[in-house]
């Protein structure tokens, strides 16, 4: 900095409204009165010409001429080439339907000679004639004023209107940008409203600082990064970490998605593409939002978006345009999200484009209870909920899932009639988020409920003695969805990665099911459909993606995700030999086989355990771990059963105060 006292400092001209750099206010076209008196004017002018031409009747000469010969006149005005006159009460009252007063007649000059007689006729009828030329100037100028007014009214609305409004297009505002503005002086989104992601919101930090003072980065020379792509599961909280960025550094929010960019018309997403970072520069800093980038941004070429003159590729390119022209002083900072950040177009994800990518992934059980705690604060929760609790019971949950169950509780505990929201409530908003609504009106035949009493029993006693599965959370027969009954888990941690001890006990788990029909039934069904499919599943996670078959050893034959979406891997071709096909399916038998046997030995040592579990379920329907444990034990259950809380719900409401009574005795009398 230069000590030179000479030098004034150059300090920022101040804008219209006295501060320094503000920019001018957006001029208003609100119409003034004089503008509405006009208006006002054209349209009784309208209504004039639009009466007076109504109200005259275009006749014919052989019509005037026996309107004449009849007495039907009352005056004429005669010109050179037409007549204009008035029929008189007389004809008028005798028409069924009162007609045109006024009429008017073209005539030619071979009815001149007519017309000598037929004006001595009139005089002598005392029609009153006028020679001068009637007031027929006002028709014709109508006739030619309207078109003109309707092509100028064209004129001003496609070209004149679109031009002002900044939109470069020729069909009105198709041009123009579809986002919406969260100005900085509404309600603001916080990172105290956002949980979960503490990693991502360390991450984003020096956005904040740079929207607030660019200064501090230009002092070094860093340019900060001009678009951030944010990359994870949907509803993990891209949008509200989005808006809580532009709420921390007190900036404006222009939020679109990339569906709005694609309209029918050529090249209107492209034109909306620059008309939105043309007014996000004019109100820099501020931060541009792309919600479902990927609906724009798919990579281009053979197999993605069809050609090179497809919408989206051209809605695409202008946006590479647009962002590689932000200079470094362009306080302007895109944020993107997408759920398939994979098929995102490489131009689109390199450096000086979207510099940085944050993945922001499913909340882990810290995040959880950090997020139920968020949305906890907007209800009334009772003593006894454990929020700790129903984070352990939620795993894979998202933010979205989470915000869900605590509002469905809080609709639940709404209509009971509770002052607060219990545990009770939360576990079935839960179930109800996971797997839907519970079918407790559904009757189910007595033959298939014990089916389903002995399959979840076998679930749950496999689950209750490995010590490798998930402890038990509670088992259910009360139909939820599509499932007739169920066998939640509750696990411990968070599982970054699975052990084989860990799989070989969820196949287990997955065919207790199963085992426990064929066993105590004499018979399976096709209840035990979704179990199978879940073992499938993890067998061959284990064999073709873990590497955990000790023929095939530490070798995936599963395709890379990317070679998937380039459609190199075509359905049913395979990058290895039948032969290897053949010992993958080899050892995914073996493997499932190996499973179903160690769980079958598991259930006929425990076999009077089973049955215990399965007659409590048929008895009380739903049972908690606490439950299951004193069966396992040899004890028995001392709680009221289904039919006993129906019965008591019964009688509560048939119990009426004395006040009710009286009342009825009142309303009788």
């Amino acid at each position: 900095m230069s000590n030179n006292p000479s030098k004034k400092p150059i300090r920022p001209r101040p804008g219209p409204q006295g501060g320094p750099g503000k920019k001018p206010p957006l001029p208003s076209y609100k119409r003034g009165p004089f503008s509405w008196l006009i208006v006002l004017a054209v349209i009784v002018t309208l209504m004039m010409m639009m009466r007076q031409i109504q109200s005259v009747d275009k006749i014919r000469w052989e019509e005037f001429v026996n309107h004449v010969e009849n007495g039907h006149i009352e005056s004429v005005s005669i010109g050179e080439t037409e007549i204009t006159g008035k029929f008189n009460t007389q004809y008028l009252g005798g028409l069924e339907k009162k007609g045109k007063k006024s009429f008017v007649v073209y005539y030619k000059s071979a009815h001149r000679d007519w017309l000598g007689e037929l004006l001595k006729k009139m005089k002598n009828d005392n029609v009153r004639i006028d020679s001068e030329p009637p007031r027929t100037w006002i028709l014709h100028l109508f006739n030619i004023l309207l078109p003109l007014l309707v092509f100028g009214a064209f004129i001003y609305f496609i070209f004149v209107r679109n031009l002002r409004s900044g939109a470069g297009g020729m069909l009105m505002s198709f041009g123009r940008s579809k986002h919406r503005l969260q100005s900085k002086d509404k309600a603001k989104v916080t990172f105290e409203d956002v949980a979960g992601v503490e990693e991502a919101k360390e991450e984003v930090a020096e956005i904040i600082e740079f929207l607030k003072n660019p200064k501090k980065f230009q002092r070094l020379g860093g340019r900060i990064p001009r678009g951030v792509l944010l990359v994870g599961p949907p509803g993990c909280g891209k949008t509200l970490l989005a808006k809580a960025i532009a709420g921390q550094a007190d900036v404006p929010f222009f939020s679109i998605s990339g569906s709005d960019f694609v309209e029918m018309f050529v090249g209107v997403g492209a034109s909306r593409v620059r008309d939105l970072f043309k007014q996000a520069k004019e109100n820099s800093p501020c931060i541009i939002f792309l919600d479902e980038v990927d609906a724009i941004g798919r990579k281009r070429g053979a197999g993605y978006v069809g050609g090179g003159h497809d919408e989206r590729e051209q809605t695409l390119n202008a946006i590479l345009v647009e962002m590689d022209g932000f200079d470094t002083n362009d306080q302007v900072i895109v944020i993107a999200a997408t759920n398939r950040g994979d098929i995102l177009d490489h131009a689109l994800t390199r450096p000086g484009r979207f510099d940085r990518q944050i993945f922001i992934p499913l909340p882990d059980l810290k995040g959880r209870v950090d997020i139920l705690k968020v949305h906890a604060k907007k209800v009334k929760m009772g003593v006894d909920s454990n929020l700790e609790r129903l984070a352990r019971g939620t795993p894979m949950f998202s933010g979205a899932d989470l915000a869900a169950i605590i509002n469905e509780a809080a609709l639940a505990a709404t209509m009971a009639n509770k002052d607060q929201v219990e545990m009770d409530d939360l576990e079935e908003a839960r179930d109800k988020v996971r797997w839907g609504r519970a079918k407790k009106s559904r009757v189910i035949d007595e033959k298939e409920k014990e089916i389903t009493a002995y399959h979840e029993a076998g679930h749950t006693l496999v689950q209750s003695l490995l010590k490798d599965a998930d402890p038990l959370h509670k088992v259910s027969i009360i139909p939820r969805g599509p499932m007739g009954g169920a066998t939640f888990a509750l696990p411990e941690k968070d599982r970054t990665m699975f052990t084989k001890k860990y799989c070989i006990a969820l196949l287990q788990v997955c065919f207790g099911g199963r085992i426990a029909e064929e066993m105590f039934c004499d018979d399976i069904s096709s209840g035990a459909q979704s179990d199978i499919q879940q073992a499938t599943n993890i067998a061959k996670q284990m064999i073709l993606t873990w590497g955990m078959s000790e023929q095939l050893g530490p070798i995936s034959y599963e395709p890379p995700a990317n070679m998937k979406e380039m459609m190199y891997v075509m359905p049913g071709e395979k990058d290895y030999s039948e032969k290897t096909a053949e010992t993958i399916d080899e050892e995914i038998k073996k493997l499932t086989d190996e499973a179903y046997k160690l769980a079958k030995e598991l259930i006929e040592t425990n076999k009077d355990k089973l049955e215990r579990i399965a007659k409590a379920l048929l008895k009380y329907e739903t049972l908690d771990a606490d439950d299951v444990d004193l069966i396992i034990k040899g004890g028995e259950l001392d709680k009221p059963t289904v039919g006993d809380l129906l019965a008591a719900e019964q009688a509560k409401n048939d119990e009426t105060s004395p006040e009710q009574k009286d009342q009825g005795k009142k309303s009788n009398s």
